[in-house]
């Protein structure tokens, strides 16, 4: 990624990359290493650095910097922590984040060790050949689940180093369909992540009147916490999170109750769960959009939460909203997207930056 040639094989490699690292929340070592050893070999940042907590973060200077701008996106990705260990070497677990049970049983599962190797398992429970009628009509909640990993004893499991605690999450390969559409494991967020790394290419060959702050955060799934410390350390005076959001233009949903779709471009927040987005920080993108011809939907309201919800806290307050990548699945074993909506949400990214609509 030396010079940057915005185009869709680039951001499908980088998609591929992200997706494989292994990063639950309060567990991100993988991701953050990946990160910042892609914005330092690249000279993609005036300064980068990992803060307490974890996150990466990243200052771009602009010609003026009358403006402070912040583009978040987090690293973490929802999965499981082991929390016993039994005598026959079968492993129990609590989850980290939130997953929809019905999704669970059967699925591949993907831990690292103390010793940080991979471990491949399967969830089970109850085998449903000696399961009741009315047992079988019943979703199966996490306490009645287990994750096998081919091991006979507790011994066995503890002399590999998987101790309580350890964390890991579902395993999807990423598969790649030929109408340019993408499937895998964690692209809530790490399509944000490609978003923003993309983005830091693109500034570097061009100048910006505004200080672009880059916080590439940890722990969302569980509180968003990373973005607090995150916003307070950088101190924006606006802000973005970049995200994927639910894509729910699937069969048995009215188009009214569908958040996003795909194939429709980046999808602006108005409001969600966590943000009142800032009708002044969303007039500058559609502006942008519309001055550069770039297509762009609106995120129904009020599905979800994210980062943004966290920034506008900080300090004395941030103007903030949302830029998500409509996705299928998320929260899920694995998601579904199309290149051409991050391509397309990476030149919104950038248009707003540059922001020749004079906004």
């Amino acid at each position: 990624m030396s010079r940057i040639n915005l185009n869709i094989e680039s951001i499908k490699e980088l998609q591929q990359k992200l997706s494989a690292l292994l990063g639950v929340s309060g567990h991100e070592e993988e991701v953050r290493n990946f990160i910042l050893d892609e914005i330092e070999k690249n000279n993609l940042a005036d300064k980068a650095w990992i803060d307490p907590l974890g996150n990466v973060l990243a200052i771009k200077e602009g010609i003026s910097g009358q403006n402070r701008i912040l583009l978040d996106a987090h690293i973490d990705e929802i999965g499981f922590m082991i929390s016993h260990i039994d005598k026959n070497g079968f492993l129990r677990f609590v989850s980290i984040g939130g997953w929809d049970n019905r999704t669970l049983l059967g699925q591949s599962i993907i831990l690292k060790s103390g010793e940080g190797q991979i471990f491949h398992g399967i969830i089970g429970s109850k085998p449903p050949h000696i399961t009741t009628i009315e047992e079988r009509k019943k979703t199966v909640d996490i306490p009645n689940m287990y994750i096998d990993i081919g091991m006979a004893s507790e011994d066995e499991v503890l002399n590999n180093n998987i101790n309580i605690g350890i964390v890991g999450t579902l395993f999807s390969p990423f598969v790649e369909f030929p109408n340019g559409m993408i499937r895998g494991k964690a692209f809530d967020d790490r399509t944000g992540c490609n978003v923003l790394l993309h983005t830091m290419m693109l500034l570097k060959e061009k100048e910006h009147s505004d200080t672009v702050l880059f916080n590439f955060a940890v722990q969302e799934e569980v509180g968003g916490y990373g973005a607090i410390t995150g916003a307070y350390r950088l101190k924006p005076t606006m802000a973005i999170a970049l995200e994927n959001t639910t894509a729910a233009d699937v069969p048995g949903i009215k188009d009214s109750e569908n958040p996003a779709s795909i194939g429709k471009g980046p999808a602006i927040t108005v409001a969600d769960m966590s943000v009142i987005s800032n009708p002044k920080v969303n007039k500058r993108l559609i502006k942008n959009a519309e001055h550069e011809n770039i297509q762009y939907q609106f995120k129904k309201p009020r599905y979800g939460g994210t980062d943004a919800g966290k920034i506008q806290f900080s300090r004395s307050g941030v103007p903030s909203t949302v830029v998500s990548v409509p996705c299928r699945y998320i929260h899920s074993p694995t998601s579904l997207l199309k290149l051409d909506d991050i391509y397309k949400t990476i030149q919104l990214i950038e248009a707003f930056i540059r922001n020749p609509a004079n906004i």
